[in-house]
């Protein structure tokens, strides 16, 4: 396996055709916005500059990674040799399926199909395409150059081989593979997500405020940032989104999304994408000011 396909050159996207560039794989970056490409490299440069900051690469290391990565617009371009696309698109069930089936007529029959999905039905996906056995979920954490975990998702029929081919493919990335079944949410966003649902409601029902809940959280379990602050990072949209696949999917109330989530996002307060979530952002910038809303 040598030739990967990313699609989608945002956030996930971009981290993804990063570490495969940087362990030397052979990346097609492939996204319709040729803008939106051009600042995926600059992002990638960056964080490769981070890196070499910190002693642990170099610049001709960094010029090679570089030099990994083609973009393309066209899809059936960019994907036709590859041995492994994996799709990193907005997390939309119904885009996702498009492009599962353009990716079954466009790619060599042998491709494997991966999804970086963090919700939506690995099983699902794969029905559009003749080739099921062949699809699966590699759903890597953010940022994608350093977080270790890769979230492995075994479709309904996903083959044993596919699986251990992209366990194997994983570990040379330097990541931990860790296999699980295909059910809404898998294990990552199945657990996280009602946690931080919950933080949600514990504002929403004035219990604290964004920073009391925040800092419970940080020192008392020893987690490494607040469940608010985690939540506008991912992108409240992302999160509701994520949080009505576990409704749906179990029919649970206990995954129903919280009112001031909904309304939040329908206001167009996204967090850090957008500028206003829990906190206010400025270009991203990590210095933390609760929102406005919040402040008592």
């Amino acid at each position: 396996m040598k030739n990967i396909a990313v699609i989608g050159s945002g956030t996930m996207g971009n981290g993804i055709a990063h570490v495969f560039a940087q362990n030397g794989f052979t990346v097609s970056l492939i996204d319709i916005s040729e803008e939106a490409l051009q600042k995926a490299l600059g992002t990638i440069s960056k964080n490769l500059d981070r890196i070499i900051a910190k002693g642990n690469l170099s610049e001709e290391q960094k010029a090679e990674t570089l030099g990994n990565i083609t973009t393309f617009t066209s899809t059936q371009e960019g994907v036709k040799d590859a041995d492994l696309v994996v799709e990193a698109a907005t997390e939309n069930v119904d885009l996702k399926l498009k492009i599962f089936k353009d990716l079954d007529s466009f790619t060599k029959p042998e491709a494997i199909l991966a999804s970086n999905t963090s919700s939506i039905s690995i099983t699902k996906i794969a029905s559009v395409t003749n080739r099921p056995d062949k699809v699966i979920g590699m759903h890597f954490m953010n940022p994608v150059p350093v977080m270790k975990l890769v979230e492995i998702i075994r479709g309904y029929s996903t083959s044993n081989e596919v699986t251990n081919s992209i366990m194997e493919v994983s570990k040379r990335l330097g990541k931990v593979p860790t296999e699980c079944n295909d059910y809404p949410g898998f294990v990552a966003n199945r657990i996280l997500m009602p946690m931080i649902n919950e933080a949600i409601y514990s504002l929403y029902e004035d219990v604290a405020g964004v920073e009391e809940i925040d800092t419970i959280m940080k020192l008392g379990m020893a987690h490494p940032m607040g469940p608010l602050q985690l939540a506008d990072f991912i992108g409240l949209d992302v999160c509701l989104s994520i949080l009505n696949v576990l409704y749906e999917g179990f029919g649970n109330p206990k995954y129903a999304p919280c009112p001031l989530l909904v309304n939040m996002v329908q206001a167009g307060h996204k967090g850090v994408k957008s500028g206003q979530g829990f906190y206010s952002w400025s270009h991203g910038t990590k210095e933390l000011v609760v929102a406005e809303r919040f402040r008592k």
